[in-house]
């Protein structure tokens, strides 16, 4: 994982890179939604999420050979009393199973932490194995439903909540 050294200029940890998103970043952000969701958020929603101080957009990114880097995944949160709320968290499906998500979800839980936080909370479609596991490896534990909370495809929600 990639921390921000006391200057702000980030480091690199296993070879990935976890910065803030910007505006420039738009067009590989909707490129890894498109991949990563059938209903990937849309650049209006983005862009006010890069316009409130409470919220932040985490890309994980790694160096190409040929330089340059490919954008692996995000994660998007808010930091609000002394609550992380996790809204979103994707991967591009070529670059799964490599710890992409865990890497940028550790990097979340270490802000929250740093912010005295003292709960994370998300919600994940009941039918996501894969991000349920994550997040349970990560302390997180079961709370409530919400029922079709993802109306798109009529998928309920577990919500999940970890304390720090």
């Amino acid at each position: 994982m990639r921390r921000l050294r006391e200057d702000g200029t980030p480091e690199k940890a296993q070879g990935f890179i976890i910065r803030q998103m910007t505006v420039d970043d738009m067009p590989a952000v909707m490129a890894l939604e498109k991949a990563s969701f059938k209903n990937p958020w849309s650049p209006e929603l983005l862009q006010r999420e890069l316009q409130h101080d409470w919220s932040t957009i985490l890309l994980v990114e790694e160096p190409l050979p040929e330089g340059g880097v490919a954008l692996l995944g995000l994660a998007i949160f808010w930091i609000v009393h002394d609550e992380v709320h996790i809204l979103n968290v994707a991967t591009a499906p070529i670059h799964r199973r490599r710890g992409v998500a865990r890497t940028v979800m550790d990097e979340v839980l270490r802000r929250g932490v740093a912010r005295r936080c003292s709960l994370a909370t998300l919600e994940v479609r009941r039918g996501n194995e894969s991000a349920l596991s994550l997040y349970r490896s990560l302390g997180f534990r079961p709370v409530g439903i919400r029922p079709n909370y993802y109306a798109d495809e009529g998928e309920d929600a577990i919500v999940m909540v970890l304390d720090f």
